[in-house]
């Protein structure tokens, strides 16, 4: 008993020399701990969903510390308040910003788009 005691013993403070069956015995829990444990153990350390942003968003620079962005319109709920769906657009791509103007025009192939004026 003394013996298997004195394994364990030596185990847990790591005395064995490298290269010595105790110490392979020991690099190998320790890898399969690593490799296999994820597959029962929830760590929660997935990546944070990525929030999507609608295509047709063209972000330009004003020239005074603002930002200027095309929204396309088919991107914008109707049934909803316009600047509250242009904010829902716009901050994943900006973060938190002010709306300072917006207007409704339309792209040189002619569809309807959002010109948003915004500050940080």
């Amino acid at each position: 008993m003394n013996h298997i005691w004195r394994t364990v013993k030596g185990y847990i403070w790591w005395t064995y020399d490298r290269g010595s069956f105790h110490y392979d015995v020991m690099v190998t829990a320790i890898l399969l701990f690593v490799f296999v444990s994820p597959r029962f153990i929830n760590y929660n350390d997935k990546p944070a969903g990525t929030v999507l942003t609608p295509k047709g968003v063209v972000v330009s620079p004003d020239g005074h510390g603002g930002l200027f962005f095309e929204v396309d319109a088919s991107a914008v709920r109707p049934d909803q308040d316009l600047e509250a769906e242009l904010l829902r657009i716009i901050e994943p791509v900006s973060g938190e910003v002010k709306i300072l103007d917006h207007k409704e025009s339309r792209d040189r192939y002619g569809r309807k788009i959002y010109l948003v004026q915004v500050q940080r």
